[in-house]
């Protein structure tokens, strides 16, 4: 078996390297990459040992409270139905951005077309169908305008994300008016 460019393990017979590609035992690359650089590794564990657990002893008293800390009360608020779906806003994410305007997490749940038909499914005997999966968005809202934009979709930055109107739609239009009024104290 050859090594590479003089290189050789302890032990193994001097033998001339040949010429060209050579063949490396892939166990003794092994060994190089991996173990001679960790040979030093036991005249630092005197420190390493009481430092790593005091690293772990802080870690796990600290941990517990960060959920705490960034979770906040879930108030969900319904805005009254159109016929392009259900729309919820958190009362418990307003926030100000800033920007100075108001944040906040709102679901929409768009319509589903077979149970305003009458549920068509469950008539012929078949499962009934499942609503149709709702977005999370969270709206930011210049109250004093009536403008709204979504800086974040399911979770996803929207990034520039432009200002618009509701445009007529009940469902955000009655975001706006609900979330601009719970969150006048944060405005003022």
């Amino acid at each position: 078996m050859g090594y590479a460019r003089g290189w050789r393990p302890e032990g193994a017979a001097s033998e001339p390297a040949p010429r060209g590609l050579v063949k490396l035992d892939v166990h003794h690359c092994l060994v190089r990459l991996l173990v001679v650089p960790f040979r030093r590794l036991p005249a630092l564990t005197p420190l390493l040992t009481p430092l790593l657990a005091g690293l772990l002893s802080l870690l796990t008293w600290l941990l517990p409270a960060v959920p705490k800390a960034l979770a906040g009360p879930v108030e969900w608020h319904e805005v009254p139905a159109s016929s392009e779906g259900r729309q919820w806003w958190d009362a418990g994410s307003l926030r100000l951005s800033r920007g100075g305007n108001l944040s906040v997490l709102s679901r929409f749940q768009p319509a589903n077309p077979e149970a305003e038909a009458g549920g068509t499914a469950e008539a012929n005997g078949n499962t009934p169908a499942r609503p149709r999966a709702g977005e999370l968005y969270v709206m930011e809202i210049d109250c004093g305008q009536r403008l709204f934009r979504d800086t974040s979709v399911n979770g996803l930055p929207k990034l520039r994300a432009e200002w618009e109107p509701a445009g007529g739609d009940r469902l955000i239009d009655a975001v706006i008016e609900e979330a601009c009024a719970a969150g006048q104290d944060l405005l003022a």
